[in-house]
């Protein structure tokens, strides 16, 4: 449980002790001060962290109430007084509790229990989930063939071939031309799926059913595998 810093203020020595002896018998209560009268109290407040203002209300040149409403910033008060007529007064000052001497240990308690209630941290409600947006990876590729733009899903390509300027994707479907440059290619296309098999060719790693001297098989196609990729497709793939 958090400490909890009490200023007394009070123009009796007896009131003044009564709520100190009060305070040392609650383990989380401090005293940073006892004050006869506002003005020392004002010192106080300037100087410490104050959490809870035990203030009596009929006090010589200043009473407890014109105070609390000369402070900016204040800390929750406990009413600590003789006079119940104020208690209306009080309580429209948004005060924690109103204690009307002479009190008892018991009712002091009391008072201390609001006034935690009102200093404990308060949790911040969660902050509401963020949907996780799963970044989808992308599985296609955009071609301009024609005057169009053709979208070739990489699970639809057999193999890329490259015809000097231009670029041959060949699926399932069929061959698309396209402007282009395989070396380019080979940079934009996932590695994990495609291979550069020779200076003219790529294959889909998953359509490559067999090796046979330097030629793979994919499906009913036989494609070369050059002399300087041999090693890196004998790595990856057999």
């Amino acid at each position: 449980m958090r400490t909890i810093n009490c200023l007394i203020v009070d123009d009796e020595e007896l009131a003044r002790n009564l709520v100190e002896n009060y305070i040392d018998r609650v383990p989380h209560l401090n005293v940073v001060g006892k004050c006869a009268d506002p003005f020392e109290a004002m010192q106080v407040l300037q100087e410490n962290k104050v959490d809870l203002l035990f203030l009596d209300i009929q006090m010589p040149n200043l009473t407890g109430i014109e105070f609390l409403k000369t402070l900016s910033q204040k800390p929750l008060v406990i009413f600590t007084t003789a006079y119940k007529e104020y208690a209306m007064e009080g309580y429209e000052l948004d005060i924690v509790d109103y204690l009307l001497k002479p009190f008892r240990f018991e009712r002091f308690l009391q008072a201390i229990n609001k006034a935690g209630k009102l200093l404990k941290p308060m949790t911040p409600p969660p902050a509401p989930a963020t949907p996780t947006t799963e970044v989808k990876q992308k599985d296609y590729i955009l071609v301009k063939s024609e005057f169009k733009v053709f979208r070739i899903f990489y699970k639809d390509i057999l193999y890329i071939k490259s015809m000097k300027e231009y670029i041959a994707y060949h699926t399932s479907n069929g061959r698309t031309l396209s402007l282009g440059s395989l070396k380019k290619l080979e940079q934009e296309l996932p590695p994990e799926l495609f291979i550069r098999i020779h200076k003219s060719y790529m294959a889909n790693i998953s359509y490559i059913e067999a090796l046979e001297g330097n030629m793979i098989h994919l499906g009913d196609q036989k494609l070369p595998i050059g002399t300087s990729y041999k090693e890196e497709v004998l790595k990856r793939i057999f």
